[in-house]
């Protein structure tokens, strides 16, 4: 009785077209097919074109986990975020993506909601599927988050935030204490010197009484409080009555309740610096409503450069933040480590640029 080859048993008992039954028939190697169907830009389009066509014919569905098995590296890498509804992490997560698919690489996708707990939960799910790499976000991370990603020896990379030595927040000085690599990997800009640079800016128009006005109180806007803090304190402008801080969600509705808020239990304020631009930009709506002078009677700032900003009136003074290039530098230095290169600078600071507009 004639032998069956040990891919035909597979076969058969499986009931699954295989990879090497795609390169049998398109008369390839199993290698060449796994990179034309991850879209890896390298394979010339006429064999991609050929590999596609004998794969949809043979009905074949990719296994992922028989492929990162055989390969000993997987295909995919993971990308945490806090949330989908802020634009800023929309952008960031297309420019990511796009540079991932160009390489070969998919993405799975967790959504944190800036809970520590459920970051560390969804950690735990995605080193289950072995990712080749990690995009994380923020320097903020639980003690078993922390632990994982270094036992998990996975290349990770850091996005938004900076280290900063002289930083008062412990969670970011417990990353770079326990941090096992040459890292920490980070893809950012400072978010202490951005905050100082918008009261700088208001402080310069004159500005004495400025209210820093923040939602959700993420660390990132926590490190904005501190350059707030430090120009005014600069400037012997500080008082702890300035600050207006509520964890709630940012939303536009929530920066015209605070809004008023502001002015009916502070009528002196002369300027308010929103953590966000949504927040702003209800700020902006709020005064409309109100009959409030912008900047005449109060000033108002925001932060982010959100969509719509340039268009509320009058115009939205921000900081522009670099989240797609963020999302593309982050992704690229990921691929080096997965490659296993070392990314010529480990702390990548894109930088951000203040907006001036008409509303201050």
């Amino acid at each position: 009785m004639k032998q069956l080859s040990s891919r035909s048993k597979n076969h058969r008992s499986t009931g699954r077209v295989t990879l090497s039954d795609v390169a049998s028939a398109a008369g390839v190697s199993p290698s060449t097919v796994s990179r034309a169907l991850r879209g890896e830009r390298a394979v010339d389009p006429d064999l991609v074109a050929r590999v596609l066509a004998v794969s949809d014919k043979l009905g074949y569905v990719p296994d992922p986990a028989a492929r990162a098995l055989a390969s000993q590296r997987s295909d995919h890498v993971t990308i945490l975020i806090p949330l989908l509804s802020n634009t800023l992490f929309v952008d960031l997560l297309e420019a990511a993506q796009r540079t991932f698919r160009a390489a070969g690489f998919q993405t799975l996708m967790g959504v944190t909601h800036y809970n520590l707990s459920e970051e560390e939960q969804l950690m735990r799910e995605q080193l289950h599927h072995r990712p080749a790499g990690m995009l994380i976000t923020g320097l903020d991370h639980s003690q078993a988050t922390q632990k994982l990603m270094a036992r998990s020896k996975v290349p990770c990379v850091h996005l938004m935030d900076l280290p900063d030595p002289s930083s008062s927040t412990p969670l970011l000085q417990r990353a770079l204490s326990l941090e096992e690599r040459s890292g920490p990997y980070c893809v950012g800009f400072r978010q202490t010197d951005a905050g100082e640079a918008m009261t700088q800016h208001l402080l310069a128009k004159g500005k004495k009484r400025i209210v820093f006005a923040a939602a959700q109180l993420d660390p990132r806007v926590m490190q904005r409080l501190v350059g707030w803090r430090k120009a005014l304190k600069q400037a012997q402008l500080y008082d702890t009555h300035l600050e207006w801080l509520n964890p709630a969600a940012s939303s536009l509705a929530l920066g015209g309740q605070m809004f008023e808020q502001i002015l009916k239990q502070s009528p002196n304020v002369d300027a308010i610096f929103f953590c966000n631009d949504d927040l702003a930009q209800g700020a902006l709506l709020a005064a409309m409503r109100l009959g409030v002078a912008v900047p005449g009677q109060i000033a108002i700032a925001g932060f982010n450069d959100l969509t719509g900003s340039d268009q509320m009136w009058p115009p939205l003074t921000t900081v522009r933040t670099p989240r797609a290039q963020v999302g593309e530098a982050a992704a690229s230095m990921l691929l080096q480590l997965i490659q296993g290169e070392t990314p010529e600078v480990a702390q990548l600071d894109l930088g951000f640029e203040l907006v001036p507009r008409l509303s201050t």
